[in-house]
């Protein structure tokens, strides 16, 4: 099991965009993975990116290139 640190964890309103993030970030090199969004967090898809906090604005700038929507931004535990 993999020891719980503080994520970016990025949310999307369609399972659609979470998957475009995760092609388009495997492309790119970006860093982070899909997971099941956490519990504490609700969301329209069930899915979610996870990212290392101090690749927030990376992250950011990728969708706003491409045009994947995010739901919201959270930083948990994951």
């Amino acid at each position: 099991m993999r020891k719980k640190e503080l994520k970016l964890v990025v949310t999307f309103h369609t399972t659609a965009d979470a998957m475009a993030m995760e092609k388009v970030c495997k492309e790119r090199g970006t860093p982070g993975r899909i997971i099941p969004v956490p519990r504490e967090i609700s969301a329209g898809c069930g899915l979610a990116w996870c990212a290392p906090l101090e690749d927030r604005e990376k992250i950011a700038a990728v969708m706003k290139e491409t045009g994947i929507e995010e739901e919201a931004m959270h930083e948990c535990m994951v």
